[in-house]
């Protein structure tokens, strides 16, 4: 089973919310909790596009993760400028 880190700020509105019943917290909760998964996300895409077996998931891998982040097609390279 794998740890994930959160900041402490997200950790004390969790506790806040689910050990004293304040509902005050829900939205910044909710932000928090969406950031985490969206670098999680982020990070495994990039440990694919780094590790996949074949060029075809490296690609893909890549082409999703630069698609996440919303790094426009112009931005992007078309061939590896160490396979040219």
């Amino acid at each position: 089973m794998k740890n994930v880190q959160i900041p402490y700020e997200l950790f004390v509105d969790l506790v806040l919310y689910h050990l004293r019943g304040e509902d005050d917290f829900d939205e910044d909760i909710r932000q928090g909790l969406e950031q985490k998964i969206d670098a999680i996300l982020n990070r495994q895409l990039y440990s694919q596009y780094k590790t996949s077996p074949t060029n075809e998931q490296r690609e893909q891998a890549r082409q999703e993760y630069l698609d996440r982040r919303g790094v426009p097609q112009s931005y992007r390279w078309t061939v590896s400028p160490w396979e040219r």
